[in-house]
């Protein structure tokens, strides 16, 4: 019996209306999903993950189904105006790429990075941003700490903070220098690397806010942090623009030794 999916919906995103469109344009031409496969070089399981909106087409995949179909550059531009736009569910498909990235690069200018904290320091943060469901916001958070630090040396972090992440007192003193005593047992895994920004080093482009690139098998992409979400960046010249704007703020941070004797301080203020 043929597999029968439940339709997308295209409406909820640019993503989404080109995974729905793809589907539709392979059944009109009465293709099947192998042949696809064949035509942009995947397998029968990720075409079917395309059509249904987990997993992203790349731009040469669509330049083939373009010729395939006869349909110009229709299916590249859409691709092209679904990287551009606000994805509402771009949180979701940011941690599954956290999950396939060997290497995460995270800028940070207000807080300690998600994957360095405390669990009392992020339960204090959910209790700030969340009004409803805080237990599940917390535990979706512990799991995606949890799943990256499970991949041990699989994965590296490079993270940039700046001076005043290490400044403001969340929660609790106590609470605060149990997370900067966490902070300097993360800086000693082999995998993980953290600078400090600090405060003497003057203005930098890391104001506009906190940012990430992620190094996947293929390609990066990049994710840039705002009020009331984020965005998602998947086009290469934008990632390379987000990958150039972390070296920048990287410039303006101190050596890993003398962002341990940072730290040492705030703790001893702590005391």
């Amino acid at each position: 019996m043929p597999i029968v999916r439940d339709p997308i919906e295209p409406k909820l995103s640019m993503y989404h209306f080109l995974a729905f469109y793809l589907r539709f344009l392979r059944e009109k031409e009465g293709l099947s999903l192998t042949q696809i496969g064949k035509i942009i070089g995947v397998s029968r399981s990720s075409v079917c993950n395309m059509e249904a909106g987990r997993q992203r087409p790349q731009e040469y995949q669509m330049a083939k189904l373009d010729e395939t179909y006869r349909t110009g550059r229709l299916l590249q531009l859409l691709l092209w105006f679904a990287r551009m736009m606000h994805n509402p569910d771009w949180g979701r498909q940011l941690v599954k790429y956290e999950e396939e990235a060997h290497l995460i690069k995270t800028y940070h200018g207000q807080v300690i990075p998600l994957v360095l904290q405390t669990d009392d320091y992020t339960w204090e943060y959910v209790k700030e941003g969340s009004r409803k469901e805080r237990e599940a916001e917390m535990a979706e958070r512990v799991a995606r700490k949890d799943a990256l630090f499970a991949r041990g040396e699989d994965v590296e972090l490079w993270a940039v903070i700046d001076e005043s992440v290490l400044a403001r007192v969340v929660g609790s003193t106590a609470i605060m220098r149990a997370q900067l005593e966490h902070l300097k047992k993360m800086i000693d895994l082999p995998q993980v690397s953290v600078r400090v920004v600090p405060f003497s080093s003057g203005a930098h482009v890391g104001v506009d806010g906190a940012m990430q690139v992620l190094s996947l098998e293929s390609r990066d992409i990049a994710y840039s942090a705002a009020q009331n979400g984020g965005r998602l960046i998947e086009s290469p010249g934008e990632v390379r623009e987000v990958s150039v704007m972390f070296d920048r703020v990287g410039a303006k941070a101190v050596s890993e030794g003398l962002s341990r004797e940072i730290i040492n301080q705030y703790l001893e203020r702590l005391s």
